[in-house]
């Protein structure tokens, strides 16, 4: 008994006895995978598809503290690289990695009404930023900095009116001891606006985004030798994106949506890059109908996608082209069927080449179940 009292007493100390004064917030989701991927070379008559099951699993907690503190904590499996959570099944039934996804902290003050949230730490992309789509940004990115945001709920979805969002997310360090710290960083800000006009719906907005010492060296490069921020170099980015939909009711269970991004990369040519001034710029246009938002209901999108080399960072999807991030051009088709309460069938294809290039053709077919908690 005086172990329990004793226990009871610390737990009380420690403040855990307003534990239930906060609300939790678990969320998950699990998805597999089966995905077939096929190259259409003219000169081998040999070539075959490579075929992989594979398996993304999140798991978090998005405590509300209280009416001005929120946070969030989830891992997932496949950390291993920025642009993919998924695990391939393969290793003789080993045991798979399980990684830090997100973790962040969220403030957002009462006396500016909770209409701005200041969120320090690593968090989804399109919760961090206003997302339209993947042009720019692959959507399993979980940026790591600070971030300033204006027209955002804490779960990260734009509400109506004005949305604004500024942020320092960083790259890579600088770990000499011997020259200038120059870290690599990327600065974002956008603005952007969703109204109704009529019976439509719509979203327009802007975004700049400046890597900054992606050249990857310190005051003497003889000396300090390039850190991770060398795999963007020799090239250097600053980013202008539009993005903009607009979207209505086929029925009251069915609507559609019309979207599109623009992106082109205005960095000069100097000092460490090799941008060629004739492959800046990438676009994205896309027409969704239906959402598959509740059982019973479907939903229908294609999309057509042309980034040329030099127009964004190597940070965009990743299963466009082979994996190829840039230099590519094609589409995409997607179907998804909600099949019963929280779980999806989808199902699309990829065909992607090099710009200017029609040989290789890259096919690519996911074949997805989703169940989301």
């Amino acid at each position: 008994m005086k172990k329990v009292a004793l226990l009871v007493g610390l737990a009380a100390a420690l403040g855990f006895n307003n534990a239930e004064a906060v609300d939790w917030n678990w969320k998950g989701d699990i998805r597999y995978r089966y995905e077939s991927t096929f190259t259409d070379n003219e000169s081998n008559d040999n070539d075959h598809s490579r075929d992989r099951h594979r398996m993304r699993v999140r798991v978090g907690v998005y405590p509300w503290i209280n009416e001005e503190l929120s946070a969030g904590v989830q891992l997932s499996t496949g950390g291993t690289e920025p642009t993919s959570r998924n695990e391939t099944f393969d290793d003789l039934f080993a045991s798979d990695g399980i990684y830090l996804n997100e973790a962040y902290i969220d403030y957002h003050p009462m006396f500016l009404n909770g209409e701005v949230n200041v969120i320090l730490g690593k968090r989804d992309v399109a919760k961090t930023l206003i997302v339209m789509k993947d042009l720019v940004w692959d959507g399993d990115l979980t940026f790591e900095g600070a971030t300033l945001q204006y027209g955002k709920d804490a779960d990260g979805k734009e509400k109506d009116g004005i949305s604004a969002v500024a942020g320092y997310y960083l790259i890579d360090e600088n770990k000499s001891l011997t020259t200038k710290e120059q870290d690599a960083y990327i600065f974002a800000g956008q603005i952007a606006y969703t109204g109704e006009v009529s019976d439509f719906g719509f979203k327009i907005g802007a975004g700049y985004y400046d890597f900054v010492h992606l050249d990857g060296y310190s005051v003497d490069a003889a000396v300090v030798s390039k850190p991770l921020s060398a795999a963007f170099t020799p090239l250097d980015f600053n980013i202008v994106e539009f993005f903009a939909s607009v979207g209505g009711n086929i029925t009251e269970t069915l609507p559609w949506k019309v979207y599109g991004q623009y992106a082109f990369n205005t960095a000069k040519n100097e000092d460490f890059s090799a941008i060629d001034d004739d492959k800046r710029d990438s676009y994205l246009i896309g027409l969704q109908i239906g959402n598959a938002k509740n059982p019973g209901q479907w939903a229908l999108s294609g999309e057509y996608v042309s980034i040329e080399e030099d127009a964004v960072a190597d940070i965009t999807d990743s299963d466009r082209n082979g994996g190829s991030f840039t230099d590519l051009e094609g589409f995409k088709i997607g179907a998804m069927y909600h099949l019963v309460q929280n779980m999806t069938l989808g199902a699309t294809y990829y065909n992607f080449n090099k710009i200017d290039v029609d040989d290789p053709t890259n096919h690519l077919f996911q074949a997805d179940v989703v169940v989301k908690f």
